[in-house]
């Protein structure tokens, strides 16, 4: 028995021994209760942490959504109002087709705007901007006397739209975290159906009414939300990214601090985002930059903009505008019948735009857009058919609610959120605002185009007939999907960008693990 060196207790701390036993043991050398309860302590405070950080991003993506509720709540409410105008007006087919489609095409003025004036007021006060001023033209709209001043209302109810879709993606995703940036980027589209929902609800219940005040209620119930969007703007932050851009880092560092799980991955988060600033602030204008734009830059406009144009073009407008006349042309002739039909294509187009947010962050956008795009191409087929071929009647009539409340299933569950998803994410900070408006303008531009332009069509080559062209269109956009679009599952916004400027002419656009993992 004696006192060993440490070096032949195999141990390089001071230590003593007893022959082979040691009943002095070093103090970390094994757990204690002491270190187990911290550790616990510490993994619960991550929990809350990330429970907290979840709840507050989550909040923040409903308010910055609310807007949306505006355009749908519009898209679908007319579909119905435009019964009673028609009545209570006296206006012709062609001031139908311009009052319907001039929202669509004003917008685009809004979203043009929106991209520079987002950069320099912000994210945030530009959504407050689009509420009041379409809040304004909606007010206009409820108390107007003639077709003119109805149309004064509604120039101005798109332009405020105009701001809020190009905006709303955008805010979402710069503040969300990567790996739930696909769900609640989604959030908006999510509130547009609700909004087209409503729209068809508040039809069926003021249907009863008499035609000259029956519009005027449906139209007026849509300047509620302004309300809720006043609170909003009272709680959610500005974005980070737009901070940067501004030079008050301090204040981006407190918002990262917020919407964050990690506290340790601020700093990271918040250096990508300082870097990604100074590249871009060395370049030309943004302007410049978009006309003359780099090899980068004309991939990520080729994929926003063409999914965009694709949304709108393959006729969703038409479905959920026209809805009755497409009905009345399968042979629904009661008006209530015909607005109830349409309930059902609104609660259809809501309940399946929850599938595509619960797995858009899981299995990827790409997957989601075959999917919807090839359901589409089938639906828009089968409509077109049962429109031109069965005549009128009863198997017509169910045919034709079953492939349209096909068509916006299928357009629910991927191209009509994952469109919005892209466009927010895939272009750098510095053209993102502006970039993504040049996205939401070549949307609102093809809406307005088929809301404009569908009933002379079909009065030209039948509903059905327009119906086999949307169908047609559907399956280009597939091809497109195929061809165009990458998959940005599980990318920063800052990896999304060097997956741009890394790509090879002979690499596939979707196949982004090894461009980023070189970085």
């Amino acid at each position: 028995m004696g006192l060993t060196t440490p070096q032949e207790n195999g141990n390089t701390e001071m230590g003593l021994s007893l022959g082979s036993k040691n009943k002095y043991t070093r103090m970390d050398s094994q757990p204690t209760d002491f270190d187990d309860d911290y550790d616990a302590q510490k993994h619960h405070l991550q929990l809350e942490r990330s429970k907290t950080t979840r709840k507050y991003v989550f909040a923040c993506s409903v308010f910055a959504s609310l807007n949306s509720v505006l355009l749908g709540y519009d898209v679908g409410v007319m579909s119905g109002a435009i019964l009673f105008i028609q009545e209570d007006l006296k206006i012709t087919e062609v001031q139908e087709e311009i009052l319907v489609g001039i929202l669509s095409i004003m917008s685009l003025i809004g979203s043009l705007i929106g991209g520079r004036t987002s950069d320099a007021i912000g994210r945030k006060w530009t959504m407050g901007l689009a509420a009041i001023v379409f809040q304004t033209g909606a007010a206009i709209m409820t108390l107007a006397p003639s077709f003119f001043v109805l149309m004064i209302g509604r120039i101005l109810a798109g332009i405020g739209i105009g701001f809020g879709v190009m905006i709303a993606p955008v805010y979402i995703a710069e503040i969300s975290p990567t790996i739930a940036r696909g769900s609640l980027t989604s959030f908006p589209e999510i509130f547009i159906n609700l909004g087209i929902l409503l729209g068809y609800v508040s039809n069926y219940a003021f249907s009863g009414l008499p035609a000259h005040t029956s519009w005027r209620i449906m139209l007026a119930v849509g300047i509620l939300p302004s309300v809720f969007i006043a609170f909003a703007l009272c709680i959610i932050p500005e974005s980070p990214r737009w901070l940067v851009m501004q030079n008050r880092v301090e204040e981006a560092r407190m918002v990262l601090m917020k919407t964050n799980d990690k506290e340790s991955e601020v700093e990271d988060r918040l250096s990508e985002i300082q870097a990604a600033a100074v590249n871009n602030s060395e370049k030309d204008t943004v302007f410049q930059e978009l006309i003359n734009p780099s090899p980068a830059l004309k991939r990520m406009l080729i994929t926003g903009f063409g999914i965009q144009c694709f949304q709108q073009i393959t006729g969703i407008d038409a479905t959920v505008y026209y809805s009755p006349e497409i009905f009345k042309s399968a042979g629904i002739e009661n008006k209530t019948k015909v607005l109830a039909a349409t309930v059902a294509v609104g609660v259809t187009k809501t309940l399946f735009i929850i599938p595509a947010i619960c797995l858009i962050d899981k299995i990827g956008r790409k997957p989601l857009l075959y999917v919807s795009t090839v359901g589409m191409t089938v639906c828009l087929f089968c409509l077109g058919a049962s429109l031109s071929f069965l005549g009128e009647g009863g198997t017509a009539i169910a045919l034709s609610v079953l492939s349209v409340c096909g068509n916006v299933a299928f357009f629910s569950i991927g191209i009509g959120p994952v469109c919005w998803v892209l466009t927010s994410e895939i272009f750098p900070l510095r053209v993102r605002a502006q970039a993504s408006a040049l996205g939401a303008t070549g949307n609102r531009v093809c809406s307005g185009l088929v809301a404009m332009s569908f009933l002379s069509v079909s009065r030209a080559i039948t509903v059905g007939g327009s119906f086999f062209i949307f169908s047609a269109i559907s399956a280009l956009s597939v091809a497109f999907v195929y061809k165009f679009v990458p998959e940005t599952k599980g990318k920063s916004l800052e990896q999304i960008e060097l997956l741009y400027q890394d790509r090879e002419s002979e690499v596939e656009l979707g196949d982004v693990e090894h461009l980023v993992q070189k970085n």
